[in-house]
């Protein structure tokens, strides 16, 4: 079985030295073994846990969570990363409203252009300009709310189109599109 040194085992990862003694501190990934000098040494398994720890870290979940996560059951484990989800979705939809909201604060036109804001007029325009007429339009959301909902809900709310007036672009979406 191979094993690397601390140096070796940071080397490929990418990681600092500090960033393992830190892991080994926390009980988050400690040496397999222990050469006779005393240095850690680090194995296959501990790379396999390491390459987890990174695909977690790498999904923006905490230090704290991740050592949880290594050891879950894979419902609970699913449950998890599902809850992860939810909470990026909901930031994301905080964040996209405090982006038009600045826009809204900073008026001007620079800014609009640069921004990646786009509102629903904008994207009716580029619709039009695209040659779709209202039963294009209408095609176009009965596709998208059929292939992905959540996704046709987060793409409205990113427009900064009113709850009130999402639901019912979503209800005329549901319908067959003539």
């Amino acid at each position: 079985m191979a094993t690397y040194t601390i140096g070796k085992f940071a080397k490929r990862f990418g990681l600092s030295r500090s960033t393992l003694l830190y892991y080994d501190a926390q009980g988050l990934l400690t040496p397999s073994e222990r050469g006779a000098n005393g240095y850690r040494l680090y194995t296959d398994a501990d790379a396999q846990r390491m390459e987890a720890i990174q695909r977690y870290r790498s999904a923006g979940i905490p230090l704290k969570e991740i050592d949880v996560l290594l050891d879950e059951e894979q419902g609970k484990l699913a449950a998890r990363l599902e809850q992860r989800l939810a909470d990026i979705n909901d930031e994301i939809s905080r964040l996209r409203y405090q982006q038009q909201v600045i826009v809204v604060l900073l008026q001007s036109k620079t800014i609009q252009r640069r921004t990646r804001v786009l509102n629903k007029k904008k994207w009716v325009a580029l619709l039009e300009a695209s040659g779709l007429d209202e039963s294009g339009m209408r095609r176009w959301h009965h596709e998208f709310e059929a292939m992905s909902p959540e996704a046709h809900q987060d793409f409205l709310e990113s427009l900064g189109i009113p709850a009130k007036e999402i639901r019912a672009i979503r209800r005329w979406s549901r319908t067959e599109a003539e």
